[in-house]
């Protein structure tokens, strides 16, 4: 079953820069993942501390690979982690 993530980050003040760097990485690492249908990274015009990221993984399977890849683990967890006020993350699942 396919699996969406919807994750809002907010980075801390003078950050911005920083965490969308990281995301530009992460993006690209991502989407070459087996599992991966779909990772966009989003930044709001009016806040530029504040990003959405919009993921779609093929099960569960890829969604765990990807949390346990390499580059999540550096990119998320080092480095962007420690730059963020927040970090609000929605698991979805298709009605149909």
């Amino acid at each position: 079953m396919t699996l969406v993530l919807a994750v809002t980050w907010v980075a801390r003040e003078g950050e911005g820069e920083a965490v969308a760097n990281l995301l530009r990485r992460l993006a690209s690492l991502s989407r070459a993942e087996p599992g991966c249908l779909q990772y966009d990274p989003h930044r709001d015009p009016e806040d530029p501390d504040t990003f959405f990221l919009f993921e779609r993984y093929v099960d569960e399977a890829a969604l765990e690979a990807h949390a346990a890849s390499p580059h999540f683990q550096e990119l998320v967890l080092q480095e962007a982690l420690p730059r963020l006020a927040s970090r609000e993350r929605l698991l979805l699942v298709p009605l149909a």
